[in-house]
């Protein structure tokens, strides 16, 4: 890998950070606005970078580390083609050593040469099953990267989407945990209202449930939120 003033840290500084994140320390977003930094400061010449994601057919830059990364990434959306999309939906690596020579998608490599970008690197991101996406790097000189930084640029990715994909799975598993603790919370505080009407009218479990659900609807209000004020002052709502 050629010598950086630019490079701030080294390779297997960067890996060794990727994995040593701790995934309760960050959100998805953030998460992913590291691995771009780590990205721009690990190789070599004066870089940006962006992660696109994509769900079905529809592309978004979810971190962007300068303006210029953003703009090249909304140039292949609004073509619908470019380096970023094919390395997100075909899952191949995308060199682009020339800019203003490379024959495969001349209009972005034209609006890259506007943008002041004349080489870049695309990798496969994929985080997880219906999510796949790209870690894309920008370079303003031609062939920057040669063969070692486009080895560690393919290291780099594949860990990085390791890291987080296993972060989409941390989040869901925590908003499944929630639901199901608000889901817990609901049918205790439910329950606990069905008892008080059936000691006070002596109603059955179904006729207690019933007078809930018919001063929920009535109320324009939630079964729980009827139920908690009922716990609360004795009193049901009027419809």
């Amino acid at each position: 890998m050629p010598d950086s003033n630019e490079g701030t840290v080294l390779p297997d500084r960067a890996l060794d950070r990727l994995g040593s994140i701790r995934l309760t320390d960050y959100s998805m977003r953030s998460l992913l606005g590291e691995i771009a930094s780590l990205a721009r400061q690990s190789l070599p010449g004066r870089l940006e970078a962006s992660v696109t994601l994509l769900t079905g057919d529809d592309p978004v830059t979810a971190v962007y580390t300068d303006q210029l990364a953003l703009d090249l990434d909304e140039v292949q959306y609004s073509r619908g083609h470019g380096p970023c999309l094919h390395a997100a939906t075909v899952s191949e690596p995308v060199g682009i050593e020339d800019m203003r020579s490379d024959p495969r998608w001349p209009d972005f490599g034209a609006a890259a040469v506007e943008h002041g970008c004349l080489s870049s690197l695309s990798l496969p991101f994929p985080l997880h099953e219906g999510v796949s996406g790209a870690l894309n790097i920008y370079a303003q000189q031609p062939s920057t990267f040669d063969d070692g930084s486009r080895e560690f640029a393919r290291r780099f990715a594949s860990y990085g989407a390791v890291v987080a994909g296993n972060m989409l799975v941390y989040e869901s598993a925590l908003d499944r945990a929630k639901n199901l603790e608000a889901a817990l919370t609901s049918r205790a505080v439910i329950d606990q209202a069905k008892g008080i009407l059936m000691e006070r009218f002596k109603l059955t479990a179904d006729q207690a449930f019933q007078v809930l659900t018919r001063v929920s609807m009535e109320s324009n209000t939630k079964v729980r939120d009827v139920a908690e004020r009922f716990v609360r002052t004795g009193e049901l709502p009027a419809g």
